[in-house]
């Protein structure tokens, strides 16, 4: 079967994409290969009744919206709520529970190093440890603003570009302030954005090849099912860049310098669990775990679920604790009011472990500032790429994979006008 255009992940990227294509009157496929839509946004089914003075449902993926003039508050509308700043906000230091303001110590508290290198974060292409290593002095605060950086980037500071850091949190400061989440969780961006379009879950993509006039995909069904082959104008790719470089997605032909690209663009690691205990928190709690086993954990006044959000080394601790029965002693120290507790229900989003992927989000590497708009620029009118990946006009985030999705329909349509650059056989990338 032959369609204008197919797009490959239903992501925020791809349904946005999608959604424009559409509307613009194109007839879009969108072909994904998990059973459900929304990519890393994954709001808690085991909580979707929300959590009472916490503004929304506990989140698996993403986690909020930040700034009032974020443009996807615009997109939800009347469904947002301004989520509170949690009052008991402690750290894991040496094995002991602080509170989190004891890190702020010689002027070096963690979120207050990521501000000085945001304004001045040293010659490229240094790293935040070469960073750590020459303006912070004492050891225990560089560990700390180490697991800070991990937690928040999902890098480690070896590999973590300094420089970066600072474009990508400067690109996001005119959102504003404020922190904010959907009534109904996050997923309800993705619910939105797919209404009305052609979504086939649980159909992967294993095999893209160009052809005169567009391209042919090999779609593979649920459990390694029947292999289709359908025809399609356009295709946008919106799957992250190590699904490509690990080949489970083939695109025949693609240029040298995009497969570069692609394995230059890992993801960070991540793993989420939402642990529901026998018994209720006596209050809503946030700790960052800085000595490396927990990342930030969270807990909810009345309620028995506690949120786990855990990146780099972290997540690969989290990972380790869930599949031994091991989540009560990690969070034992994070809420001692949780020791002894027992665990009668786990959600787990093990974003690393997912094959198509591959982590949690694409951080600023060292040395690879041009991997981004490599990997999103067209190749001969027909194949067009976004996702998170693509974005480097700000930090890894949701608002960014939907202006990825906007910026390749822009693409698209302009190389479907006759005589456009993009729609010239032999583009060269």
């Amino acid at each position: 079967m032959a369609f204008d255009v197919a797009v490959i992940g239903a992501g925020i990227s791809g349904l946005k994409c999608a959604a424009l294509l559409a509307a613009d009157g194109a007839e879009v496929v969108v072909f994904e290969a998990a059973d459900r839509i929304g990519g890393r946004i994954r709001t808690s089914a085991a909580a979707m009744s929300g959590v009472p003075g916490e503004g929304s449902p506990p989140e698996l993926g993403a986690q909020v919206v930040h700034g009032a003039g974020n443009p996807i508050l615009a997109l939800l509308g009347d469904a947002v709520v301004r989520i509170p700043r949690v009052a008991s906000a402690l750290a894991i230091e040496g094995g002991r529970l602080v509170p989190i303001d004891s890190l702020a110590r010689n002027g070096n508290a963690p979120w207050t190093v990521e501000e000085r290198i945001t304004a001045d974060p040293g010659p490229a292409p240094g790293s935040v440890a070469d960073w750590l290593s020459a303006r912070v002095p004492d050891a225990v605060d560089r560990r700390t603003a180490a697991e800070w950086f991990r937690q928040n980037w999902a890098g480690g500071p070896a590999d973590l570009a300094a420089r970066g850091v600072a474009t990508a949190r400067r690109g996001d400061s005119w959102f504003g302030r404020g922190v904010f989440g959907p009534v109904d969780g996050l997923s309800e961006l993705p619910r939105r954005l797919a209404a009305g379009l052609d979504v086939r879950l649980g159909q992967a993509v294993r095999r893209v090849r160009r052809r005169s006039g567009g391209a042919e995909l090999w779609v593979c069904g649920r459990g390694g099912g029947r292999t289709e082959v359908h025809a399609a104008r356009a295709v946008v790719v919106t799957a992250p860049p190590p699904v490509l470089a690990a080949g489970r997605l083939d695109i025949e032909d693609l240029p040298t310098v995009k497969m570069a690209a692609a394995q230059a663009l890992a993801l960070g690691d991540g793993c989420c669990a939402l642990v529901t205990l026998d018994r209720a928190a006596p209050g809503s709690r946030e700790v960052f775990d800085a000595d490396g086993r927990g990342g930030f954990v969270r807990s909810y006044a009345g309620r028995p679920e506690v949120l786990v959000v855990a990146k780099a080394d972290a997540a690969a601790a989290v990972r380790t604790a869930a599949g031994t029965d091991g989540l009560p002693r990690l969070l034992a120290t994070a809420l001692p009011w949780a020791a002894g507790a027992r665990v009668v229900g786990t959600e787990i989003a093990d974003w690393g472990a997912d094959p198509w992927i591959t982590g949690a989000f694409t951080f600023p590497r060292v040395a690879t500032g041009w991997a981004p708009g490599t990997w999103a620029r067209p190749v001969a009118g027909t194949l067009f790429f976004a996702g998170e990946a693509t974005w480097a006009q700000g930090a890894p985030s949701v608002h960014g994979a939907m202006a990825s999705g906007e910026r390749a329909a822009g693409e698209l349509s302009s190389a479907s006008r006759p005589g456009s650059q993009l729609s010239r056989a032999g583009e060269h990338v």
